[in-house]
């Protein structure tokens, strides 16, 4: 048991799914990284490199702050993770496999790593901490025909275990709805970015929310001691995280939150569960060599140093969620909407060609790939890949302001001087055909979910009303003024 014989095939199944998950957060990475925090992103990657030491928050972009390299790192990560999802380690004669594995997911750490501690708010989720921890663990799990550390199977049942009963705790300590059963009464129409079964799942009945609600509570507090029980209980605690996970991939947009959970959630199997349910069948694995024996134990001692701080932080009544302890998100908190937000609010970017802005001005609306912008237009579904910049907007539209959000005015900057980077961000610029807006503002409004009776009516998804301005009209010369760090250049 100490050698995780009985672990092979769940080893093959994990590797996979968190090979594919690199895979997407290095081509999020690739296609928004520069935009957003490169050389003349929205929050440029010299402000981490000039605010932070490396000891700090450790990243290759702390001596290479350059587009260039942001670049060579993303794709280099979306090459490896490619090597590592086509199972090339497995390729290799026994005694090269495990070194090969090792050097591939080390890499791939190290990569991701840089992206995470350089990324400054645009990287500031619980999922990004997720999954380094679960990647350096993945370093130590071996390949080919040797089986896995056992000890290493069950420190990624520890991650699994931090993630929901944090979860669980924090929303009990949290919002009184998740005491008083009716969070999910609001939760699918305030989420950041809803996606096409939301609607539907917003008009459930009341009845059906609470049990909901109340299954989540059993799900996150008390399924996951099960994870450490013998089989089968560890399988069936495994099948309600996976199964509770599905239903929250299907009724929303939570980037690869959920995915990476049920990734994590395949250590609660064995190969005797998994061929015994599957078609499938899992070789004898040979003896795990001494040397990744050894690099378990001390991984082990590490973790168990490491995880006196975040355990004292679920224990506490002052619990925060999804914080990192260490500049290498080594062992990490999580737990996830605390408080649900009660009313939806949206920030609405418009521009328009005027030189001079009155009464009579006409506006039109810049659409984002996952925001409501248009009441008409059916919620996109985009998880598990992670708009960043979308998820950004709807932290932003808390506030009346953007004054805690100072990527905000450049943003409208970037839209004024018809950046490209920054307009590949959106799903359409209304000034595509035609010369860029002379000015730019930001409305806030208050949305909510249309009926049954409204939506047969008009087609529409959304209702609106404008509450507000965010940001009133603006020029470029205004922008160059106001925006932290801009140059008039």
């Amino acid at each position: 048991m100490f050698h995780g014989e009985e672990f092979w095939l769940v080893r093959l199944l994990f590797q996979r799914g968190l090979a594919l998950l690199y895979l997407l957060a290095f081509l999020v990475a690739a296609f928004q990284f520069r935009p957003l925090v490169g050389e003349d992103g929205l929050l440029p990657i010299e402000w981490y490199a000039e605010g932070a030491s490396f000891r700090e928050r450790p990243s290759l972009f702390y001596f290479v702050p350059s587009d260039r390299a942001i670049g060579l790192a993303a794709w280099s990560g979306v090459a490896v993770s490619g090597l590592v999802l086509l199972g090339v380690p497995y390729w290799l004669p026994a005694g090269y496999a495990t070194p090969a594995s090792m050097l591939l997911w080390t890499v791939l750490w190290l990569l991701y790593l840089s992206f995470v501690n350089a990324g400054q708010t645009f990287y500031g989720y619980g999922w990004e901490s997720m999954l380094l921890e679960t990647g350096f663990l993945a370093i130590f799990l071996g390949a080919g025909s040797v089986a896995p550390p056992f000890l290493i199977i069950l420190l990624l049942q520890w991650v699994l275990f931090r993630n929901m009963f944090g979860a669980g705790l924090i929303k009990l300590r949290g919002d009184d709805c998740w005491r008083d059963l009716s969070c999910m009464d609001y939760h699918y129409e305030t989420q950041p970015i809803p996606n096409p079964v939301s609607w539907f799942a917003h008009h459930l009945s009341k009845r059906v929310h609470r049990v909901e609600t109340f299954g989540n509570h059993v799900v996150e507090l008390a399924v996951p001691f099960l994870y450490f029980a013998p089989q089968p209980a560890s399988a069936l605690a495994g099948i309600a995280t996976i199964g509770f996970q599905g239903w929250l991939m299907i009724t929303g947009n939570f980037a690869w939150l959920n995915a990476i959970t049920i990734v994590l959630a395949i250590p609660t199997f064995s190969d005797g569960v998994l061929t015994a349910v599957l078609p499938i069948s899992a070789p004898t694995a040979a003896a795990t060599p001494l040397y990744l024996q050894t690099l378990a134990v001390l991984v082990t001692l590490v973790v168990v140093a490491m995880s006196i701080r975040p355990v004292e932080n679920i224990l506490s009544a002052s619990q925060t969620m999804n914080t990192a302890f260490d500049p290498l998100h080594l062992v990490n908190t999580y737990g996830a909407f605390g408080s649900i937000t009660k009313t939806r609010y949206e920030i609405v970017i418009e521009g328009t060609t005027d030189e001079t802005v009155t009464d009579e001005t006409t506006w039109r609306e810049y659409r984002f790939k996952g925001k409501p912008t248009d009441p008409e237009r059916r919620p996109p579904q985009i998880a598990p890949y992670h708009l960043r910049l979308d998820w950004q907007l709807w932290f932003a539209a808390m506030a009346p302001t953007p004054r805690r959000h100072p990527w905000f005015l450049r943003f409208l900057g970037k839209l004024l001087e018809g950046d490209a980077e920054a307009l590949a961000l959106l799903a359409e610029d209304p000034f595509a055909d035609s010369e860029g807006p002379a000015h730019v503002r930001a409305v806030r409004y208050r949305y909510r979910y249309t009926t049954p009776e409204e939506r047969a009516e008009t087609g529409r998804w959304w209702h609106r009303e404008r509450v507000g301005s965010y940001v009133r009209p603006v020029s470029l010369t205004d922008v160059r003024r106001r925006a932290p760090g801009w140059s008039a250049d």
